[in-house]
């Protein structure tokens, strides 16, 4: 079964004939005027609001004439059929096609309810107006059935124009897109439409214009603002091998790319495509709501015969009528206040309407949500495994401690490994020279470079002899470590690689490069337990050095040594524990543990095959955002059941009062243009109810809460818990707390510096 993605109704895609394919994907309609507002909205937009006006001009009158004697009692019927039928019969065409689609399709809808509600309250005005002796009552309904199809018509448009809003994130997506692109062929610049740009065309793109599709940078640097694909507002620096998304803006420098990804393969229309296929999609909830509606206007039908004939054969007999009205006036003004009331248009549009919002919400903050199940699940997540390389951490080796020996000098130790580390190609050579680059030291060159595998390096720097690696490597070259090996296996205890760097055969200093750990990685995990979830940190490396990562983000649960294939394994036994699990990674080998968990979210900067796999895409790579997820679903999903309630309770509260169940004991009798009026204002509650969630944004809170009991590690700059910390010293008068021993070796060595927030 399949939902009509306008008015939400549940329709059998055996059955039913009115379908359309959009952008790739097929969508199934109850009626035509769905397929239409559904492929033309705005031409709809323009059809609905005449006919709203000319409805209600005709309808005001109708029922000012009904209520105020200014025309003759001879002459009143027929003016009143004179206004009521065109706003019957051209405002009201609508319901009849939607019926009757209906019957085709062999179900009922809401459009179903309206026009037998109306059609009755009108026919038998008519009859009563050229036909009086036909019944002894000379009561009219024109007014009721004209002002419930103006109300009717009221409730829809405002409804179409919150729908138009809540569709805004995708509209901005798309406006997004630059519309030409400069690209070079045959050794020549040209302006082209950005849809004729190919893979590979060489792409120029000047200060302040926008990156038309995606590619890598082939000459050039400048900054981006990619703000509008990732979320986060700081322009990131770019240059030759980098990667450019389109639809991103080029801030100062002239850019040549080489395209890589066009047309529907941007990052932009994929974003596109992840959008409307969350918006249309259903979540588990709404399947109550679907099946409910399917079976609800059948029943409300007999529920309206069944009362108006207990009112005309039986009610009327023992209960006495208004002056007004006689049995029969009495039972139809039953039956049609019970179709109206009863109306699901609200139940309809609960669920979709709080879908719409809540991932374009999440689009706008970076949090692409593949589906309206995946919000769904995102709040009952009670496990949340991070994978530690990429996710948690930056992905890359890091110089952590740098400690200089004897009468040398940090400077002097960085610039000989740096100058020894310039003729190699290994990960950690990367982050000596990087930080060699921030402390602004010119590196030089080395000369008789030799890598010794497994244990170093060594090279000539100048006209000293450089040797930087283990200890085997110092053993092998005669350099004693001397007072070192404490310091040594206390930071190899933590999970850094320490290399140890002998200058003219002395040793000068030891380095020591870890994976760091990405700046809020900390917080996101405090927020999560705060909110009750469970951390897990899942990871391939050696248990020592997950411990010492998990020690330093509060992270009591590990899964080390976990080969690519498992991932998916420990995922699933979770579940069998009885748990809803969310896997957070992003890599190709995250991809089939993101795939078994109930809710995978893939880092945006991972691998395409982790954002494949994945239920929820982080534009950002922010860890943060895991939180900033669960929260946005919580709220989508409490908007959800609020709709749901409110519409549930709305109709079950009012069909028996429509059907007349409080006229026994305070003769209320619900006139249908009340019933009207109550449907129509119950639809554009529960959309506005909805677009209250456009007020979202990810709260800090939870964090933030308990950040004023942490303390700042003075040497690494890393927030510590002072209850879970690696050790404590005190500098005049003031207690130091540090992440790792390494830490705290570094400051009691020099706690002038450190204490003076070096």
């Amino acid at each position: 079964m399949a939902k009509d993605p306008v008015c939400g109704m549940y329709v059998d895609e055996a059955k039913v004939t009115l379908k359309a394919t959009v952008r790739g994907r097929e969508y199934y309609f109850c009626s035509e005027t769905c397929l239409e507002t559904f492929l033309e909205p705005d031409k709809e937009m323009r059809s609905l609001k005449l006919l709203l006006i000319f409805s209600l001009s005709l309808s005001i009158p109708t029922l000012i004439l009904t209520f105020v004697p200014v025309i003759p009692p001879e002459l009143r019927n027929f003016v009143l059929f004179g206004l009521a039928t065109p706003v019957q019969f051209i405002a009201g065409w609508r319901y009849y096609r939607g019926t009757l689609d209906a019957i085709k399709s062999r179900t009922a809808n809401m459009d179903s309810l309206i026009a037998v509600g109306t059609s009755a309250a009108w026919g038998y005005s008519a009859v009563v107006t050229f036909l009086p002796a036909f019944f002894a009552s000379e009561k009219v309904f024109f007014d009721t059935a004209a002002f419930i199809i103006s109300l009717i018509l009221l409730g829809r448009y405002f409804e179409e124009k919150a729908k138009g809003r809540a569709s805004e994130a995708i509209r901005r997506l798309m406006d997004l897109a630059p519309k030409k692109a400069r690209v070079i062929r045959d050794g020549e610049e040209m302006e082209v439409p950005v849809e004729l740009v190919r893979v590979d065309d060489v792409v120029v793109v000047r200060p302040g214009e926008k990156i038309p599709v995606d590619g890598f940078i082939v000459e050039g640097r400048s900054s981006l603002d990619e703000s509008m694909i990732t979320g986060e507002s700081m322009p990131v620096e770019k240059g030759e091998g980098d990667e450019v998304i389109g639809a991103t803006m080029n801030k100062r420098g002239m850019l040549k790319f080489r395209a890589t990804k066009v047309g529907k393969d941007t990052t932009l229309s994929q974003i596109i495509d992840l959008v409307e296929e969350a918006q249309q999609s259903r979540a588990p909830i709404q399947k109550l709501a679907d099946v409910i509606s399917s079976y609800f206007v059948p029943v409300v039908i007999g529920v309206a015969i069944i009362s108006s004939l207990f009112w005309f054969y039986i009610g009327t007999g023992i209960w006495e009528l208004p002056a007004n009205l006689n049995a029969f006036t009495f039972s139809l003004t039953i039956f049609v206040a019970v179709l109206i009331i009863a109306c699901p248009c609200a139940l309809g549009i609960a669920t979709p309407a709080a879908i719409m919002v809540g991932t374009g919400k999440g689009a706008e903050n970076g949090l692409l949500i593949k589906g309206a199940e995946y919000l769904e699940k995102a709040r009952k997540m009670d496990v949340v495994v991070l994978d530690k390389t990429g996710t948690l951490t930056k992905g890359m080796p890091e110089v952590t401690d740098l400690l200089s020996l004897g009468d040398f000098t940090e400077v002097e130790v960085l610039t000989s490994a740096a100058g020894v580390e310039k003729g190699s190609e290994h990960p950690l050579a990367d982050a000596i020279l990087r930080r060699a680059e921030e402390m602004s030291i010119e590196v030089p060159d080395p000369t008789d470079f030799e890598a010794v595998p497994g244990h170093g390096v060594k090279a000539l720097v100048g006209d000293e002899k450089v040797i930087l690696g283990n200890r085997k490597l110092m053993e092998a070259h005669g350099v004693d470590p001397g007072d070192v090996e404490k310091s040594v296996q206390a930071l190899e205890k933590e999970g850094k690689t320490v290399m140890l760097l002998a200058l003219g055969g002395t040793l000068a200093g030891m380095i020591a490069v870890a994976d760091t750990l990405k700046e809020h990685s900390r917080q996101a995990v405090e927020a999560l337990e705060a909110m009750g979830i469970r951390p897990i940190m899942l990871t391939g490396d050696n248990e020592r050095t997950a411990r010492a990562i998990a020690a330093q983000l509060g992270i009591e649960e590990v899964m080390a040594e976990v080969l690519p294939g498992e991932k998916a394994e420990r995922i699933k036994q979770l579940q069998q524990d009885g748990h809803s699990v969310g896997m957070v990674g992003d890599g190709i080998n995250d991809a089939p543990a993101l795939a078994q968990a109930d809710v995978g979210i893939a880092i945006g900067g991972g691998t395409d095959v982790a954002r494949e796999a994945g239920g929820i895409v982080l534009m950002k790579d922010d860890v943060r955002d895991v939180v900033a997820a669960v929260q946005l679903s919580r709220r989508t999903y409490s908007k959800i059941r609020q709709n749901l309630f409110w519409a549930f309770a709305y109709n079950t509260a009012l069909i028996p009062v429509a059907a007349g169940i409080l006229f026994p004991f305070i003769n209320l009798l619900l006139d249908p243009i009340f019933a009207g009026a109550a449907m129509a204002f119950s639809s554009t509650t529960v959309v506005t109810n909805s677009l209250l969630l456009k007020r979202f944004q990810p709260s800090i809170k939870q964090w933030e809460e308990r950040r004023y009991e942490m303390a700042k590690d003075p040497v690494c700059g890393m927030e510590v818990d002072p209850n879970k910390a690696a050790g404590s010293s005190e500098h005049e008068g003031e207690v130091f707390y540090f992440c790792s021993a390494g830490c705290k070796e570094t400051f009691d060595k020099d706690p002038h510096t450190y204490g003076h927030g070096h």
